[in-house]
């Protein structure tokens, strides 16, 4: 049984950043699901993942951009038959890290200076990335007519779910890794992605030079060939 491949969103994003990446997967006869983060809080949205990988039968894939690292990193690892992770410029936090933390170990992430807050009736607090600033921030390497339209159908994400640590369970540590970097990620720099990766002991690690942060949407095709790498990977291993 081909694996299903379980694709999560990160913030400032939505699921239509896997537009690209779908395809291929299919392509090669593996179940895809992309997956709707709510981009509330890590406990929450770690629930809401692993609502869904408990709907899958047969092995999985977890894959995740961004702030939705942190979230596949919590998922327990018995929720499902989970074989590999794939972090596609995102974050792999250790218990008590957070992605704001991670984000800030080493130099270079402008996201501080470019997100805008709006306060909720909730008494929570949304972030987005100023629409002027998006395309250099995050997406450098992406057209700006398609920048332009990321920008404006961006969904925000808690200030809370940000900040919030992650819990004593790290699903890296149990299951194998694989992590593809943006060299020119802005908002959370490469030496920062390369750490994580060490630290995992990533299966494979693949940098793109000159790829920014939204490179699941500028470079599709790498994003996928990593993924299928880590779904042909034998359940056993």
């Amino acid at each position: 049984m081909a694996p299903t491949i379980v694709l999560v969103h990160g913030a400032f994003a939505d699921s239509s950043s896997w537009n690209g990446v779908i395809d291929p997967l299919e392509g090669a006869g593996h179940p895809v699901i992309a997956v709707a983060n709510p981009l509330r809080s890590v406990a929450a949205d770690t629930e809401a993942v692993g609502d869904v990988v408990r709907s899958i039968d047969g092995p999985l894939v977890l894959v995740a951009h961004s702030y939705g690292g942190a979230v596949i990193s919590n998922v327990a690892a018995d929720a499902g038959e989970i074989t590999g992770l794939v972090y596609v410029n995102g974050f792999a936090p250790d218990a008590g890290e957070s992605a704001f933390t991670l984000a800030g170990m080493f130099p270079g992430s402008t996201t501080g200076d470019s997100v805008r807050p709006i306060p909720r009736s909730d008494g929570t607090t949304d972030l987005a990335i100023a629409q002027e600033l998006f395309h250099d921030n995050f997406c450098a390497d992406v057209p700006e007519a398609q920048a332009s339209r990321m920008a404006v159908t961006q969904r925000p994400a808690t200030a809370e779910a940000l900040y919030e640590p992650s819990g004593e369970h790290s699903l890296w540590k149990q299951v194998p890794s694989w992590f593809l970097i943006g060299e020119e990620d802005r908002i959370i720099p490469a030496a920062v992605h390369r750490f994580m990766a060490e630290r995992a002991g990533a299966r494979r690690t693949i940098e793109i030079p000159g790829a920014s942060h939204a490179i699941s949407v500028s470079h599709p095709e790498a994003t996928a060939d990593l993924i299928l790498e880590a779904a042909a990977v034998p359940v056993a291993a």
